[in-house]
């Protein structure tokens, strides 16, 4: 901005905002963006358009295209990986009052993850109770009946109280 006196943004420095018409109309959207431009400038970036046919210029992780040896070695390590973030430590267990099977890593003695599959959710009989009424078992912290099942598979030794496995991580 140049200070030119005759610019928009100028007459608006001058004139400050109609409080009474924006209360009642809502703001003027092109007053709204003249003040930007008067608080913040002109963005003038000087970014140059591109397209599909240009190559990225940034990615998160590079695509080892070059290095399949390399590309194999990482596509390893992160099946490894999601392996042991989705899966270490989970046992299979079974509800004893409708056998809906889940996957259950016990963390300490009130702390328990749970995962639940489709299959499992839809054949248990306490959210069976709650769609019927009309309710969404997706609102229902858990399923009394799994949380006893679970505390009988623990007590039983099918479980472990404090899971023993490594804790997903970089190590």
């Amino acid at each position: 901005m140049t200070g030119d006196s005759g610019s928009d943004v100028d007459r608006l420095a001058r004139s400050g905002p109609d409080v009474d018409r924006l209360a009642r109309s809502g703001p003027d959207v092109d007053r709204l963006a003249l003040s930007m431009l008067h608080l913040h400038g002109v963005h003038d970036d000087d970014h140059q358009s591109r397209d599909d046919r240009d190559p990225p210029l940034w990615s998160k992780a590079p695509d080892f295209a070059n290095d399949p040896a390399r590309a194999a070695a990482v596509h390893e390590a992160t099946r490894r990986d999601r392996e042991r973030y989705l899966s270490a430590g989970l046992s299979e267990v079974d509800c004893r009052f409708c056998h809906a099977s889940v996957r259950v890593k016990k963390l300490g003695a009130p702390y328990t993850a749970v995962q639940w599959t489709a299959s499992a959710s839809e054949r248990c009989a306490y959210f069976a109770d709650i769609r019927a009424g009309g309710g969404s078992s997706a609102r229902s912290p858990s399923c009394p009946r799994l949380a006893d099942s679970i505390r009988h598979a623990v007590a039983e030794g099918c479980l472990e109280e404090y899971s023993s496995a490594p804790a997903p991580g970089d190590g």
